[in-house]
Parts: C-alpha cells; sequence; structure tokens
C-alpha cells in the first residue's frame, strides 16, 4: 500500500434508533456517518436502522461484521433506560479497543462536558472492527474523525498483516 493510494476498506453503518426504525423519524446519523467514512476512502456497502434492542442490536452487528471490516453503530450510547448498545456490542466482541473509545470521549470534552457520559465502545467481531457513535450526527461524525486515522492500521492487523506500517 502506497501512501499516494489509501487501501479502500468495506464499512457498514448501523443507527440504532426507536424512532428511525418506527419510520417517525428520519435518520440523520447513518447518513452523516457513511459521507464522513466515505470521505476517509471507506466503501459504505449496506446501512441499517434497528430499534433500541439487544437481540436485534447484536444479530445486526454481526451480520454486518460478516460483510464489512468496520462495523459504525450510532445511537444508544447514552444513559438512558433504552441506550443498550454497548451492552450488545460488548457481547459480541471477543477484545474491547478501550484506548480508541477514550480517545473519542477525550476529543469530545473538548467540545462538550457531555461527552463524557458517552458509553461507546469499540471491538473486535471476528475479523472486523466495531465502533460505536453518539446518536446525534454532529456528536457521532466529530467522534469518527477523532479516530478514523487508526481504524485502517487496526483493520489491517486483523487481516493479517502485522508488519509495522510506517506513520
Amino acid at each position: 500500500m502506497s501512501s499516494s493510494t489509501p487501501e479502500t476498506f468495506r464499512a457498514a453503518v448501523l443507527t440504532i434508533s426507536d424512532s428511525s426504525a418506527r419510520g417517525e423519524r428520519a435518520d440523520a446519523s447513518g447518513p452523516a456517518v457513511a459521507g464522513a467514512l466515505e470521505e476517509h476512502h471507506f466503501t459504505v456497502i449496506e446501512s441499517r436502522v434497528v430499534a433500541d434492542d439487544h437481540g436485534a442490536i447484536q444479530k445486526a452487528i454481526v451480520e454486518l461484521a460478516r460483510k464489512a471490516r468496520l462495523v459504525v453503530t450510532t445511537g444508544g450510547t447514552g444513559i438512558s433506560a433504552r441506550d443498550v448498545t454497548p451492552e450488545a456490542t460488548r457481547s459480541v466482541c471477543g477484545r474491547m479497543l478501550d484506548g480508541v473509545s477514550e480517545r473519542m470521549r477525550r476529543e469530545g470534552e473538548k467540545k462538550t462536558l457531555f461527552a463524557v457520559l458517552s458509553r461507546g465502545l469499540c471491538g473486535v467481531c471476528g475479523t472486523s472492527v466495531v465502533l460505536n457513535l453518539p446518536g446525534s450526527p454532529t456528536g457521532a461524525v466529530e467522534s469518527l474523525q477523532a479516530v478514523i486515522d487508526v481504524l485502517p492500521h487496526a483493520i489491517q492487523i486483523l487481516a493479517g498483516k502485522t508488519e509495522h506500517m510506517s506513520n
């Protein structure tokens, strides 16, 4: 891979929202995240919307991780009773990438004190990276921007490309 031609990775976007799943509100976060991914040389192969339901989130993450090297979720990372995305993510990820979620919160805190209330996680499901983002379009894109530069390296390691890459 040369630095002038970045490798393109397959990504999937999963919006977790009761109101969007019921068709009561248009999904704004999913398209915003998809656009940011495409700007960073990811090909978004699928976007889905599911309700804030533990089982539905688990199932969707596993299905999408079979198709894409990166599964990005948006929504369900707060502290309300219906916010179960982190729990569903942890249940399907064999390993967690705590530094990634820590960086998102650290960078988010520079813009809003409430970033520390986000419970979003990052983990490994099979050979794919799963990244939880907040539900607001702005928060989701800003959180993604905080970590997007490390994601290709993580994906390459999971694909077995373990030689050290220079920065």
